[in-house]
């Protein structure tokens, strides 16, 4: 791989999709008994995907909606697996998929700081260390020992961004999370990103903002239909899908 830190190659991504919703398992057993089936079309989310990111580069991706981007992060992040090709990776991986997706929203936000430090795989002693800063840089505050449930959606994806990024990552996988709450803490996470991007993270940025890609990456890929259309220089292959895409 050399200085990969990433490497996809010929990446492709098959979904079945049924023609017909099934509306209980009892149906599909009669089905089946009968020998009538569920007839499904297949879709590639992603088809042949090649490319490969260097150590400290930041990568943005782009593409309207449906064109496979978030499809290729969970690919990278090893939450789906291709159905062809092989994805390499080097180094500790901080995926900001969906933040909080992983979180018990009957525990406190305290219980869900251990939570998703185990799952990113830390010791608890290395998560009570942490957890003031966390605490702290999401904004929390006295709802830390409230449950979850409690919380609106800009907290829970505060809270969540605050676990997976409180330690640089050697790559990190970001999948719109510039949005998430306020404009003080959209300017906080974005800088921590930076911060990342300095001391010689890997990124890769999935937005739908031309400006924070262009802010952020050094070059862009360009995704449509599953496939990539291009991939250069960030300036470049922002102005261009720009010009023939509608404004977000």
């Amino acid at each position: 791989m050399n200085s990969s830190m990433i490497q996809i190659d010929n990446v492709t991504v098959r979904f079945r999709i049924p023609h017909e919703r099934i509306p209980t398992l009892q149906e599909y057993a009669i089905r089946w008994l009968k020998r009538r089936g569920v007839r499904y079309t297949d879709f590639n989310a992603l088809n042949d995907v090649s490319f490969s990111v260097e150590q400290g580069e930041t990568l943005g991706i782009i593409g309207p909606n449906g064109a496979g981007k978030s499809t290729l992060l969970k690919v990278i992040a090893r939450v789906i697996r291709p159905t062809e090709g092989r994805v390499r990776l080097r180094g500790r991986v901080a995926p900001l998929l969906e933040l909080g997706a992983g979180f018990d929203y009957e525990m406190t936000g305290r219980e869900n700081v251990f939570l998703n430090g185990a799952v990113l795989g830390f010791s608890r002693s290395d998560m009570a260390r942490r957890l003031d800063r966390i605490v702290e840089f999401s904004g929390i505050g006295e709802f830390i020992d409230a449950p979850v449930r409690t919380y609106s959606s800009g907290m829970v994806a505060r809270l969540g961004f605050a676990v997976a990024t409180d330690e640089q990552p050697e790559v990190l996988i970001v999948d719109e999370v510039l949005a998430v709450g306020d404009a003080g803490f959209q300017r906080k996470s974005a800088a921590r990103i930076r911060k990342f991007r300095e001391s010689g993270s890997t990124i890769l940025v999935v937005s739908h903002s031309p400006a924070s890609i262009k802010a952020l990456c050094s070059r862009a890929l360009w995704l449509e239909h599953g496939t990539i259309r291009l991939l250069g220089p960030v300036d470049e292959i922002v102005d261009r899908y720009s010009s023939v895409s509608p404004s977000p």
